[in-house]
């Protein structure tokens, strides 16, 4: 079976000429660069890295009825 999860990344002028992106449907992943393609690099790594941190391994967690799934991103 395969599923597939579409988020969105939404662009804004920033500062200075600096683009700033976030992704809305995960709350914190915002970055910005001096470029759209800049700005979208940086918020895909925000994305990685938050995904990372809130659904990474949890060694020692055991719960009796799960299975692992996993997210691709494609760029």
């Amino acid at each position: 079976m395969s599923e597939s999860v579409r988020l969105t990344i939404v662009y804004e002028a920033g500062e200075e000429g600096w683009v700033v992106a976030s992704v809305p449907e995960v709350s914190g992943v915002h970055s910005q660069g001096r470029t759209r393609e800049e700005a979208r690099a940086n918020v895909l790594n925000a994305l990685r890295a938050i995904l990372e941190l809130r659904f990474g391994e949890h060694p020692g967690v055991e719960v009796p009825d799960s299975e692992p799934i996993d997210l691709l991103i494609g760029a």
